[in-house]
């Protein structure tokens, strides 16, 4: 009787726990959006007034190899670099927004709470200029990726192939990047912020052990700053730049150093994502990247009133390209991904892909035809987008599990590219950030008859190098 009763109470327990879990998860496998209920705005200040930094003292808010980078390639300090206003910062705390990102550069901050009017009652302080509510949460959500198995080596997947470059191979001599590796161009001394969603299992599987990772930062808020534990997009894009496992998988540039940034939100789509990216880019800038890689873009949100038009295609609409477009005129190269709506109705490029001074890459096939999901442009003010194309359909990558796969996107053949420039601009360190962008072009397999399926082709870096001849500007890049 006393077991029967037992029994009783253990399967009560069981249900009453399960109960638990079912109405804690909404009874529907969704759990609460990460950090609670809360509502985002941006917020866009009239000045910098009372600032205590000084452009005469750069060391106060930039380290010493950002400063280096543009002395080295005669580029001033503006306004622009200086921090936002501490003093307005700490006004808007004191009224009960939290600070989760800031720009210097658009001299906004992103501000979270979980009122919507007291953000609202922001609008009317004295020094803000503008106030745009960019995210609400959502009332549930699916839960987080977690970690995943992965394996503790890496398998070639073509038994056929027998190279120094493994599965790299094909990818690699596709952009002519063999060559610049055998003088020993393969990215050092130069720096990669590699901006995604997740880089999950880059700190655990055995074949990233020698990437040489400067550091990560999460700039997504709600969410804590474990970047290695939630989605593997990033950990594959990082691999066609950074593998160094010789005749099983080498990257376009396996010897750079690395900042692994997240500032995707998976689990929504929202403007928000833009101040969290424009953060990162800052930041990359601040502590000395030399270029970006970023495999994102944005034109569609959950609020399909804050959708971006054709016409805000002209880098100097959204807030993402207007930073984007900043980015070469403070020594750094953008690098980003044309996106994968060519088949869509939308089909054109996303933002911030229609910024100026940078890389868009679209994707081809191993038969260097186009992808047919592969962005398209031009931008709204008629410039050629995308600008070049590499492996994207598919592309040899590590996944979080460890395993070499090939996939698919723009978000692929985007870091190929990175890698390659980063090596270029190795081998040729006297070059400024633009004229690097334009040698590229110029090299393109399209470069005499550019459009906008393909842009400028697909580059051959070892004719980059070769060349090195002075590049004049083209008048359609910009002010």
């Amino acid at each position: 009787m006393k077991q029967n009763r037992l029994k009783i109470y253990i399967t009560l327990l069981l249900f009453l726990i399960m109960s638990g879990a079912w109405a804690g998860s909404g009874g529907d496998g969704l759990i609460g959006y990460p950090g609670g209920k809360c509502y985002m705005f941006r917020v866009t200040l009239v000045d910098k007034a009372g600032t205590p930094y000084s452009l005469d003292r750069p060391e106060q808010f930039l380290s010493k190899a950002s400063v280096l980078r543009r002395q080295r390639q005669g580029l001033r300090l503006d306004s622009t670099d200086l921090p936002v206003s501490p003093a307005y910062i700490q006004r808007i705390r004191k009224e009960g927004g939290r600070i989760v990102a800031v720009s210097k550069w658009n001299n906004s901050v992103l501000v979270r709470g979980d009122n919507r009017q007291t953000l609202e009652d922001l609008k009317v302080l004295p020094f803000v200029k503008d106030s745009r509510l960019v995210f609400v949460s959502p009332d549930s959500v699916r839960p987080l990726s977690q970690r995943v198995r992965y394996r503790t080596d890496l398998q070639v997947l073509d038994s056929t192939v027998h190279d120094y470059y493994g599965m790299g191979k094909a990818q690699l001599e596709n952009l002519d990047g063999r060559r610049l590796h055998n003088l020993g161009f393969m990215g050092q001394g130069m720096t990669i912020a590699v901006l995604d969603a997740g880089f999950m299992n880059v700190d655990r599987i055995p074949a990233f052990r020698n990437v040489n990772i400067r550091g990560t930062r999460n700039f997504v808020a709600g969410y804590d700053d474990d970047v290695f534990k939630e989605m593997d997009h990033g950990t594959k894009t990082l691999s066609t730049i950074a593998m160094n496992q010789p005749a099983v998988f080498v990257g376009t540039a396996p010897k750079a150093a690395f900042w692994l940034l997240r500032t995707e939100d998976y689990l929504t789509e929202s403007p928000a994502e833009e101040d969290f990216w424009i953060a990162a880019a800052e930041f990359s800038d601040s502590v000395g990247v030399d270029i970006i890689s970023s495999s994102l873009g944005y034109h569609g949100f959950d609020d399909k009133s804050a959708n971006y038009h054709y016409s805000d295609l002209d880098g100097r609409t959204a807030p993402i390209s207007q930073v984007a477009s900043r980015l070469a005129g403070k020594g750094m190269i953008l690098v980003n991904s044309a996106g994968n709506d060519g088949m869509g109705s939308w089909k054109k490029i996303n933002v911030p892909a229609d910024a100026f001074d940078i890389l868009t890459v679209g994707a081809i096939s191993p038969d260097g035809v186009n992808a047919a999901f592969s962005s398209v442009g031009p931008t709204a003010d008629g410039r050629v987008k995308p600008d070049v194309m590499a492996y994207g359909c598919p592309t040899n990558v590590v996944s979080g599990r460890g395993y070499i796969t090939p996939d698919t996107g723009t978000s692929f053949a985007c870091p190929l590219i990175a890698g390659m420039v980063a090596c270029l601009w190795q081998a040729l360190p006297h070059k400024s950030a633009t004229e690097i962008i334009e040698l590229v072009r110029r090299v393109g397999s399209n470069c005499r008859r550019p459009d906008n399926i393909m842009g400028y082709g697909v580059p051959d870096f070892w004719s980059a190098y070769q060349s090195r001849l002075p590049v004049v500007r083209r008048d359609d890049e910009g002010d």
